[in-house]
């Protein structure tokens, strides 16, 4: 068992205002994204310019931002807004989804592909392997928060976390961290570096992220006041995440039908 690094989450305190390391986590995944947009825009036929990027990447934390809350709110806790719309705004106690982020994004990307008179899959082709390390990012978030843990383990790296009892857990958000973001980053980096057909390197991020996703959620704790959804091993994640792997998975069988 390995001892958890209690790590205060706030990271900076100025009289009353709190600066947490969960919001630094969204700084370094936006931070990271524009770098590594930019350094892909100076290569030769990207298509791109490194100045585009900026508005890219605005575009993008709308998107993150708004449709995480938004998505959390309708997946995850939608009896507590209808109690109390107010919760929308709370923002301070927590409560993101990644599905309703990415739908966020998805549609911001649309508002910028019709904005400049890009093709819209050229869009999300493009941004997309920019995307992982930031989710991984988000995952160290939710590690130094405590939060977000998986089932009680044996396992020689189970960690007993200050909110899940005494028993030793899976540190499932580490999995995440690891396969949502540095393997997935690194499989779309490398993928995305030869010309794909159209709608592929989107079409692989919604795969990869989803099956990933479903593997973990084997041994992630589900949301307390949801549980699982059938068979006592269903969970919310799961059946969010089943859509981006066939859907994803149909886009590349068509963009790659359709460029033969």
């Amino acid at each position: 068992m390995l001892s958890y690094p209690d790590i205060n989450p706030v990271a900076l305190s100025l009289g009353p205002l709190k600066i947490h390391w969960y919001g630094i986590m969204y700084l370094v995944a936006f931070s990271t994204a524009w770098w590594l947009g930019r350094h892909r825009a100076r290569q030769p036929n990207s298509g791109w310019k490194p100045q585009e990027i900026e508005d890219v990447i605005f575009y993008g934390a709308l998107g993150v931002v708004l449709g995480a809350r938004l998505g959390y709110i309708l997946f995850y806790n939608f009896s507590a807004f209808v109690d109390n719309p107010l919760i929308m705004f709370k923002v301070w106690e927590g409560g993101m989804s990644f599905h309703g982020g990415a739908l966020g994004v998805l549609i911001a990307m649309w508002l910028y592909a019709r904005k400049t008179g890009r093709g819209y899959f050229q869009v999300t082709d493009y941004i997309v392997p920019l995307v992982p390390l930031g989710l991984g990012a988000g995952r160290f978030g939710n590690f130094i928060n405590g939060e977000l843990w998986g089932k009680v383990s044996d396992v020689p790296w189970a960690m007993v976390f200050p909110t899940g009892g005494k028993a030793p857990r899976h540190p499932s958000m580490l999995y995440e961290l690891l396969l949502e973001g540095v393997v997935l980053f690194l499989i779309l980096w490398f993928y995305s570096r030869k010309p794909r057909p159209t709608m592929a390197v989107t079409g692989l991020f919604g795969a990869g992220y989803g099956t990933f996703r479903i593997l973990v959620e084997f041994v992630r704790e589900p949301d307390a006041h949801i549980g699982y959804l059938a068979g006592g091993w269903l969970t919310q994640g799961m059946v969010l995440s089943m859509p981006m792997v066939l859907l994803g998975a149909g886009m590349m069988i068509f963009a790659y039908s359709r460029a033969k």
